[in-house]
């Protein structure tokens, strides 16, 4: 296996890790007025996703330039955004879906350079 697609695919495991956790964060605020233990379950549930997250940018900084590393991990901002609309339900304006399609672009060049 190509060893930066192996890359690539950790980078976004940990980015996608990274989005749940957040995801997790919100939702648990979000609860916290309705049930207290439930919410404080949520939130430790989060706390420990954005760490496995945060443990395999780690492995993959330990492996790859840090400017490229850094950039692949943007896709947490697209997966958030995804999350966002479809779990939480939010509203995302067009603009910000514009600025999630300026941030992929981003991703693929340095993703291909």
């Amino acid at each position: 296996m190509n060893k930066k697609i192996y890359y690539i695919g950790i980078s976004v495991l940990a980015a996608i890790l990274g989005a749940l956790g957040q995801l997790m964060f919100k939702y648990s605020l979000n609860i916290f007025n309705v049930k207290i233990d439930f919410g404080f379950v949520v939130l430790l549930f989060g706390i420990i996703l954005y760490g496995l997250s945060t443990l395999a940018y780690f492995y993959v900084l330990s492996k790859m330039h840090l400017s490229w590393a850094y950039s692949i991990g943007g896709t947490s901002y697209i997966i958030t955004v995804i999350f966002s609309k479809f779990i939480l339900l939010e509203n995302v304006p067009y603009l910000r879906w514009l600025g999630v399609f300026v941030i992929l672009s981003g991703i693929i060049i340095v993703g291909c350079s």
